[in-house]
């Protein structure tokens, strides 16, 4: 398998958070989230993103999702993908977003 092949297996699509709430159950400060992928409909995931970001910081927000990793139980909490970042110089979560409007659910190539 060639490295061009191997990444056409990861799908990573644009969505947007509709709803944002602190995840009380959780052993590290996280976030449930609600993310509107288009035609794949509303998938949930857990984000541990709380030092850069607010429930009211996301709502609204483009991300970027791994969608075809499977689901994890959170501390109770149905994960169905994974939101994207990169962590900033103090090894914060800066998060993956497109820099302007697209259709939901458009896979990133």
């Amino acid at each position: 398998m060639t490295p061009y092949e191997a990444f056409q297996l990861l799908e990573l699509r644009v969505g947007r958070i509709q709803k944002a709430e602190l995840h009380l159950k959780a052993r590290k400060p996280s976030y449930c989230l609600w993310i509107d992928l288009g035609p794949l409909g509303v998938k949930q995931s857990s984000a541990q993103i709380t030092d850069l970001y607010t429930p009211q910081d996301l709502v609204g927000r483009l991300v970027i999702c791994a969608t075809n990793l499977g689901e994890r139980n959170i501390a109770g909490f149905r994960s169905e993908v994974l939101v994207l970042g990169l962590p900033d110089e103090a090894g914060r979560v800066v998060l993956l977003s497109a820099e302007r409007e697209v259709p939901l659910g458009g896979r990133v190539f």
